[in-house]
């Protein structure tokens, strides 16, 4: 939403009246996804950034986006919603305009989906593989500080303006907008370049005598420098903590190795579960720990982790898990602590 209202403010809030109205709703508008929760945590995990998130879903979130402002402006409060130019004019409504505006926010909210980690298919419904670039935060601090102080400085420029008497302009906030979207720019284009040598670090080096089969390596949110790498190899995975300024292994971090483990009936049961479909074909380094439970109805669980976000010193989120009972039967899947009905 934020990077929306920078996007109209930089210029296009001068096409068109209900231009950044109508680009922030869009911007956000692909997160209709969550309503898949209501039918639990598994059905939203299948269905989250999917074709709401795809380039063939992006001229739909648009046109859903501007049915509701028209609807809105057309039966609420049209004098509300439509910004006002110099002299006390009402910029006019260019509906045609206004679409292609619209379909920047999905567009948009594409490309800041696939920076993280997280991934996004957004080419659905023609292929169903998940995209990344991994460069920043699922929540990054740098870009919400710009995008915010980018909206923000020009209102406390309009104060200082008035108390000296000067004046403003018709549409004050786009210089800043602009600064604003151009150092998000800036920044990947940085986070990049030290994810790229972070990677060559990993791939520099062989990890209990073995080479590694494919590595990766994610960001921390507050330090551009170091890198949270993953490296698979034939028998394991090992995550450590990469200095990308050196271009070596963070001394101060300890790495962690992980077994791959046996495949068993149990674990077989588990990854052919609904939940455990859903994970592993999101996950790009899963790791899977089986262990017994003295219990009336589950006598295994399954717990399903992505090595993407095992991060040191962190409890690793968006893990899943899977009950069975002794006839390897699915009693319960979860997804975090939420339960699938």
């Amino acid at each position: 939403m934020l990077t929306g209202a920078c996007m109209s403010r930089a210029g296009l809030n001068r096409t068109t009246g209900l231009a950044t109205a109508t680009l922030v709703l869009a911007a956000e508008a692909s997160d209709l996804d969550v309503f898949w929760a209501i039918r639990g945590p598994v059905d939203a995990m299948k269905h989250h950034r999917g074709w709401t998130h795809s380039f063939v879903g992006a001229p739909f979130i648009a046109g859903l986006t501007l049915l509701l402002v028209w609807a809105w402006n057309r039966f609420f409060h049209p004098q509300r919603l439509d910004p006002r130019a110099a002299r006390g004019r009402r910029l006019p409504v260019r509906w045609g305009v206004l679409y292609t505006i619209a379909l920047l926010g999905p567009l948009s909210h594409i490309l800041l989906d696939y920076t993280t980690a997280y991934g996004i298919r957004m080419f659905e419904p023609f292929s169903y593989k998940w995209y990344e670039w991994g460069i920043v935060s699922i929540i990054e601090p740098f870009m919400l500080a710009v995008l915010i102080l980018g909206l923000a400085l020009p209102s406390l420029f309009k104060l200082i303006n008035e108390e000296i008497g000067a004046r403003s302009g018709p549409f004050p906030g786009r210089g800043t907008a602009v600064i604003a979207l151009v150092a998000v720019v800036l920044m990947w284009g940085v986070r990049s370049f030290y994810q790229q040598r972070a990677a060559a670090a990993l791939e520099s080096r062989t990890y209990q005598n073995e080479d590694a089969l494919r590595v990766s390596a994610y960001p921390f949110a507050w330090n551009p420098f170091v890198w949270h790498g993953v490296v698979e190899t034939r028998d394991f995975y090992e995550t450590l903590s990469v200095n990308a300024l050196r271009g070596e292994m963070d001394p101060e971090s300890r790495a962690r190795l992980y077994y791959k483990p046996d495949e068993t009936p149990v674990l077989e049961a588990a990854k052919k579960s609904y939940l455990g479909q859903v994970y592993l074909d999101w996950a790009k380094y899963p790791l899977t720990v089986t262990s017994s439970v003295e219990g009336a109805n589950v006598a295994y669980r399954v717990r399903f982790i992505d090595l993407r976000y095992a991060y040191p010193g962190r409890t690793t989120p968006l893990g899943a898990t899977v009950e069975l009972d002794r006839n390897l039967r699915v009693v319960g899947q979860y997804y975090g602590r939420r339960r699938q009905r």
